[in-house]
């Protein structure tokens, strides 16, 4: 226990501190290292990722061999519509997997 002075108008008093006992440690088997998502998030974060591969790889080709020639290929449906709303898509299943709480 410790004791400091304090002086107050000319006049020493003791003050005594009261301090709280120490709180113990967990012992090493209650504590655990838990990971920040569960399985079920992991799988929907790798499915996100798919997504947006997927539509990476949609978007790819299109272009000319010859440089004088121009390829109408690269305004087709499948890159200018369906890769982007694969690509957003894998974003959205991303954000909801970070999101969601996994199940204890």
């Amino acid at each position: 226990m410790a004791n400091k002075n304090i002086k107050s108008k000319g006049k020493q008093k003791a003050v005594r501190q009261v301090h709280k006992p120490a709180e113990r440690a967990k012992p090493a088997a209650e504590t655990s290292t838990a990971f920040a998502f569960g399985r079920e998030n992991y799988k929907i974060l790798l499915i996100g990722l798919a997504f947006i591969i997927l539509g990476f790889l949609l978007m790819i080709g299109g272009g000319s061999d010859d440089p004088n020639v121009f390829s109408e290929d690269i305004f087709s449906f499948r890159r200018m519509t369906l890769a982007p709303i694969l690509i957003l898509a894998g974003f959205v299943i991303e954000i909801f997997a970070i999101m969601k709480k996994p199940k204890d």
